[in-house]
């Protein structure tokens, strides 16, 4: 009897391979992704505007005196404190008038002194006058008396001026106001001794205010030529009133390197206190409208400059002229219009008729525009 022979335990696995084989031969072979690249993209925007910028600026008067006074002396009295409103004429700091009492009294004294001298050489001078016309003197007698009697009237005249001017300077005891406003600074307290000129308080006027801020260097000659300005306080922003520039520093501050505006402030806004924080808004507007993209959205060629144009869920490289820029900005000049997409972000990625997906739910906002913050009033 024959004994059948054990088969081999590798052909079960064998057989399973190949009708795996067999099996992949007759299906159908695996499309391939389409290639969907990811990009990011603006809807373009025309705008008339050329120049749209604010500034925030410090209120302050346009007059600020500081004043000191006009003798030296002690203090003796401070009648005015930092925020006190104040009137042409009225009494700010008193220094101790005794010294200059003492002053006059003694100019007095010596104009008395030298009026006395002049009578007595008009009286000498007038009797050698009569012995003349009797021809008891010579007239070099007469024209000695002369001489006195003019070198006497002199002299009362300079006592005369010296007691004025000793007058005046007992008056300057006390430091008055040159004109309504109000106290800013005060630079000295009673007790102190200070001399002719210091400056010891410092008066605003309040009848001419102006807003001054700091513009950088790069900003400086555009913002110049800008007509239409507009000023409105912090404390009321929907109040914005036309303005005009004053002045433009021509020296850059050395500590922010920016440049220092004035622009006065209307008499349409009279709650404007010193102090204050004020926005200065500068408008400048186009006879044509522009089109403004950023500088990421440009792709260059050779010698050609163009855009990626997003139409149907693929992209189309589009040639366009740049006019100038804007910061991070470009101005176009041809080749695209508003409404249309672009691609600003993985141009250098692209070729004509690519397939992209825009990233994001929506399309961001136009170029130059600035998307509502919560809490912010529209």
């Amino acid at each position: 009897m024959r004994v059948p022979k054990l088969a081999s335990p590798l052909q079960p696995a064998v057989l399973i391979v190949a009708i795996a084989a067999m099996l992949a031969a007759c299906s159908k072979p695996a499309e391939k992704a389409e290639d969907i690249r990811p990009v990011r993209a603006i809807v373009l925007a025309s705008s008339d505007v050329d120049v749209n910028d604010a500034f925030s600026g410090e209120v302050r008067a346009r007059y600020e005196s500081q004043l000191g006074f006009r003798v030296p002396g002690k203090i003796v009295a401070r009648k005015v404190d930092v925020g006190t409103v104040v009137k042409k004429g009225q009494a700010l700091m008193q220094l101790d008038p005794q010294d200059l009492q003492l002053g006059q009294a003694q100019a007095l004294a010596q104009l008395r002194a030298a009026e006395t001298s002049r009578d007595l050489a008009a009286a000498d001078l007038k009797r050698y006058q009569e012995l003349r016309k009797q021809n008891f003197v010579s007239p070099s007698v007469l024209e000695s008396r002369e001489s006195q009697y003019k070198s006497a009237a002199a002299s009362a005249d300079a006592a005369r001026a010296a007691y004025r001017n000793q007058s005046n300077q007992a008056g300057y005891a006390s430091l008055v106001s040159d004109v309504d406003g109000v106290v800013t600074a005060v630079d000295a307290e009673a007790g102190q001794v200070v001399a002719a000129g210091t400056p010891v308080v410092k008066v605003a006027r309040t009848d001419e205010k102006e807003v001054v801020f700091g513009v950088p260097e790069d900003r400086v000659d555009e913002l110049r030529q800008v007509s239409d300005v507009k000023v409105k306080l912090w404390a009321e922003p929907s109040n914005a009133v036309p303005a005009k520039i004053r002045e433009v520093s021509p020296v850059a501050d050395p500590a922010t390197r920016t440049y220092a505006f004035k622009v006065t402030l209307p008499a349409a806004l009279p709650q404007a206190k010193l102090g204050m924080t004020a926005v200065v808004q500068f408008e400048s507007k186009l006879a044509q409208p522009m089109i403004k993209v950023p500088l990421t959205a440009l792709f260059h060629e050779k010698n050609a400059t163009s855009v990626w144009l997003v139409e149907k869920g693929a992209v189309r490289l589009v040639p366009v002229t740049v006019t100038r820029a804007e910061g991070n900005d470009l101005v176009l000049g041809s080749g695209v219009k508003a409404g249309q997409t672009i691609v600003t972000a993985g141009v250098h990625l692209l070729k004509n008729g690519q397939k992209v997906r825009i990233l994001g739910d929506d399309l961001p906002k136009p170029a130059g525009a600035v998307p509502p913050t919560k809490g912010t009033p529209q």
